[in-house]
């Protein structure tokens, strides 16, 4: 063979061995990270709402690709038995920190804090019904009526009780009417403190409740001065100042209450009407005479 023919052949070789390990390369170099790796991890079978117990029938197990979520779990006798305290979505890894802790069952109870309670508050149909209040809102408790000394004739009185309070559930209850029969009433629980609950069960129970949403961005507390029933209708007035009381050494004396004074017009006298005589006319045939008489006063 002709040396000079092996020489370009050779070279050739070379060179697209030269080529293909750079496009080799090139493309090795283009090429993703390594997949990484998967793990087996509790998801939902179903949707779960709040308070729901977890059974054997509502978890699985499941791949899991890439980077965990922080706090899930990798074994279904740690889901199994607990309360959800949070919605959970089918296909979605269960969370630790949306688990009630273990025994405390489920419900309503399994998801209230420690240090609150839930108090029931009783709400009329368009509050209700019309889903004006569900869980998870934030409402400000109004009480309406006459507070203790008063006056009736100012009408109720409104005034706000609580604010920026969490609604927990929303649902209907039944209760029994004067006559025995069961009917539902709407029933909203709140997320209060036990010194908010201690005045929202006396407020239910002497006062009309009422229940006026918010924007749960919306933290700051209000003072609002109330309202009272005079005041819309324009009918409230200045009260009239009242006179000291009997005093003692410039103050007033302990026990005895203040006094109004009262200023009485002096009575007329009764004037008597002067007697007036009467005249009898006598006839005796054919003569007449008058007899004067004068009426006696009344001894009464």
């Amino acid at each position: 063979m002709n040396r000079r023919l092996l020489l370009i052949m050779i070279c050739a070789l070379i060179g697209g061995a030269s080529a293909s390990y750079l496009v080799y390369r090139m493309i090795g170099g283009r090429s993703g990270p390594a997949p990484p790796p998967t793990a087996q991890v509790v998801v939902a079978t179903r949707d779960l709402q709040i308070g729901t117990l977890i059974g054997a029938a509502d978890v699985r197990m499941g791949p899991w690709v890439g980077t965990l979520p922080k706090g899930a779990l990798d074994k279904l006798d740690a889901a199994l038995n607990r309360g959800a305290i949070a919605n959970m979505y089918q296909g979605e890894p269960v969370i630790a920190d949306r688990l009630a802790a273990t025994g405390s069952g489920g419900g309503l109870a399994a998801i209230i804090p420690p240090g609150l309670r839930a108090s029931a508050v009783r709400v009329d149909e368009v509050v209700g019904l019309a889903g004006f209040v569900t869980p998870g809102m934030r409402v400000d408790v109004l009480m309406s009526g006459i507070p203790p000394g008063g006056n009736p004739n100012e009408g109720s009185r409104v005034n706000t009780l609580l604010q920026n309070i969490q609604v927990l559930s929303a649902g209907e209850n039944l209760q029994k009417d004067s006559e025995g029969k069961a009917h539902p009433v709407q029933v909203v629980n709140l997320l209060v403190t036990p010194e908010q609950a201690e005045k929202l069960t006396l407020a239910s129970n002497q006062t009309h409740i009422q229940l006026v949403l918010r924007n749960p961005l919306d933290t700051e507390t209000a003072s609002p001065p109330g309202a009272l029933m005079s005041e819309l209708f324009g009918t409230s007035g200045p009260r009239p100042p009242r006179a000291p009381g009997p005093t003692l050494g410039g103050k007033p004396r302990p026990g005895i209450p203040e006094l109004v004074e009262r200023r009485v017009a002096p009575a007329r006298p009764t004037e008597i009407p002067a007697p007036k005589n009467r005249v009898v006319e006598v006839i005796n045939g054919a003569t007449r005479t008058e007899v004067k008489f004068t009426p006696r006063e009344d001894p009464r």
